[in-house]
């Protein structure tokens, strides 16, 4: 695979059984990125082992005065010279390589999970979790995979140096074969620590960032309650802590590079000193030593390479470990079996019996929103059995969850593409990308619903009025008005009405709506609850809300009591019979709903002015 290959057609099934077998299936899939890089690694790190023996031949030729192997000493040593050129720009070029298809292969797996789950995927991980893994523990796998190789022809070309040596010298050639292994593996007693303090310093520079981010996001509300301060002193002391992990961990890393220094240098130095007292011995000649010193001296390069890996290897596995918790979630366990026809009919969640009839518009009042949340997810294919983070584990559970069904039809057996045309969920925050306002309602539609009747029934006209004073064309067009990132720019309730126009240019068989009026006021919240009606005519519509409102205009609301359908029926008959509607609704305590029973009671013992002042009074 070539960088200008890019983007794979498939990036494959990655296992995500855990991080390290994660990267080895990184490792193993880019298996010819590898064996290529190995190849030019072994020639770059054998041409610089050679070196010595053209130094020894040509040191030997002047205390022997041969101009004849003089010469071929130097021949010998310019073509090294060029091997080792090449041999480390291939080395280069294919590591880089490696690095940035993987990096690439990961960021497609990513991406692909993301399309997959959509907005369930920030309720069941951290969006901060999502965008660590996208940047920098992207980085961090790649430069992994990159080293391998590296690490490997490293490795590899140790062996052949002492292999060389004991053939070549085995007086000396023993001493260094013993020295290098022990050399290598000196520092793998401290790895282990150095690995906690490094996961320590991520972990709080994860905390740090997530501050972060968070004060960014709500700086405006800050503002307004007079927090700046407060959030700037919590993001001081995470920052701090942040730095001092970083020095912990940098001291057990700079341990490890002095040990990596150390021990080699001792070991030149008693080569040195046994390799002269053989020299004036006269059992090997001065070549012969100048040959072993320069190997040894050279092998402290590939040597470097294993603190590298190791380096590499504890920075990548818990970022491999992190991707893994975000490729590991599934939309279903069950395999689509059906066409991609979408199908029609009525919306049913066997779990807690809502139904939702085609072509109606149902609200579901649900007290508690995590609920809500869980059951909007459920509504839209996406909520698994123990993936929900916020939900508590189900002992009693003997099986996976039913799936929704629509028109019959379980949600979970139907491909991707067709339950996302047939159920639409718009999640609680909704987020705007960045772009035009015609590019933001650019998406996949039936093309029934046109951009300006969803504009006009989600009331952006003064959406549409700011953006055509902030217009820099000529024409004040708002449509070519671009929108920040989240769409800052905007106030809460703009931001929401936006996602709602462009839920409604969609036009799915289902929509489901999570407090779709949570940010506008009374008289706004009236008139979208209408356009979306009118809009929606003949359309199955589910609208998550507790508004007296949305609900009136609402043609069936359902109560939910945990994960329970309590009631349904229209929202006057709810308020007229059922208390726990009320107490919902209306925000009623108990003892208010005693009194006006009580008041009811005796309806028809007192005259109508009577009643109408105790009423009153309650």
């Amino acid at each position: 695979m070539q960088i200008r290959d890019l983007p794979y057609s498939d990036p494959g099934d990655p296992d995500v059984r855990s991080g390290p077998r994660f990267l080895l299936w990184l490792g193993l899939g880019q298996l010819t990125g590898q064996l290529k890089s190995l190849s030019w690694g072994l020639m770059h790190q054998c041409a610089i082992a050679g070196l010595p023996l053209g130094v020894g031949l040509a040191v030997q030729a002047v205390v022997e005065r041969s101009g004849r192997d003089l010469a071929f000493a130097g021949v010998l040593i310019v073509a090294l010279g060029v091997l080792i050129a090449v041999g480390d720009t291939m080395l280069h070029r294919t590591a880089v390589t490696n690095w940035i298809t993987a990096a690439a292969r990961v960021q497609q797996l990513l991406a692909r999970k993301t399309a997959e789950l959509g907005s369930a995927l920030t309720r069941r991980v951290a969006a901060g979790e999502v965008v660590a893994v996208s940047t920098g523990d992207v980085e961090k796998i790649g430069w992994f995979v990159e080293a391998l190789s590296r690490f490997a022809a490293a490795a590899l070309a140790l062996v052949l140096i002492c292999v060389g040596l004991v053939l070549y010298l085995p007086s000396l050639g023993v001493l260094v074969a013993v020295a290098v292994p022990a050399l290598a593996l000196a520092v793998l007693p401290l790895l282990p620590r150095a690995t906690r303090r490094a996961d320590i310093q991520r972990e709080k520079a994860g905390h740090a960032t997530e501050l972060a981010s968070d004060t960014v996001a709500g700086l405006r509300v800050l503002r307004g309650i007079g927090g700046e301060e407060l959030f700037l002193g919590r993001y001081r002391r995470a920052s701090q802590e942040v730095r001092k992990a970083a020095v912990r961990s940098a001291r057990m890393w700079a341990l490890i590079s002095a040990i990596q220094v150390l021990l080699p240098g001792v070991l030149l130095i008693a080569l040195v000193w046994y390799g002269a007292t053989l020299v004036q011995d006269g059992r090997i000649e001065v070549g012969q030593l100048v040959t072993v010193y320069s190997a040894a001296t050279l092998m402290l390069f590939p040597l470097r390479h294993f603190e590298e890996i190791a380096m590499a290897y504890s920075f990548s596995r818990p970022s491999a470990q992190r991707a893994v918790r975000v490729l590991s979630l599934k939309r279903s366990e069950q395999a689509s079996t059906l066409d991609a026809r979408v199908p029609e009919g009525d919306l049913y969640d066997p779990v807690t019996g809502l139904l939702a009839p085609r072509g109606l518009f149902t609200a579901v009042v649900c007290g508690d929103p995590d609920e809500a949340g869980r059951l909007a997810d459920r509504l839209g294919g996406h909520a698994e059995p123990g993936e929900d983070a916020s939900a508590e584990p189900d002992e009693d559970a003997s099986g996976p969850v039913p799936s929704v069904l629509l028109g019959g039809v379980a949600l979970d057996e139907l491909p991707l593409g067709s339950a996302r045309t047939a159920v639409l969920v718009q999640d609680k925050d909704p987020v705007l990308l960045s772009g035009t306002l015609r590019e933001l309602l650019d998406v996949p539609s039936s093309g029934a619903v046109a951009a300006d009747d969803a504009l006009a029934a989600a009331q952006c006209a003064d959406v549409l009025d700011a953006l055509a004073q902030a217009s820099v064309d000529a024409d004040g067009d708002p449509m070519n008005t671009r929108i920040t990132e989240r769409g800052r720019s905007l106030s809460g309730g703009q931001r929401q009405r936006l996602a709602l126009a462009r839920s409604l240019v969609t036009d799915p068989e289902a929509l489901v709506l999570d407090e779709p009026t949570s940010a506008v006021d009374s008289h706004t919240e009236a008139r979208v609850a209408a356009g979306v009606k009118r809009l929606r005519e003949g359309r199955t519509t589910v609208a998550f809300s507790s508004s007296p409102l949305l609900l009136d205009l609402a043609d069936r609301v359902v109560l939910l009591d945990g994960d329970t359908v309590v009631a349904a029926g229209t929202h006057r008959e709810l308020l007229r019979d059922e208390p726990r509607y009320r107490v919902v609704v209306t925000r009623e305590t108990e003892d208010e709903d005693g009194a006006k029973d009580g008041i009811t009671a005796i309806d028809g013992l007192l005259p109508a002015r009577a009643v109408e002042e105790i009423e009153e009074r309650a």
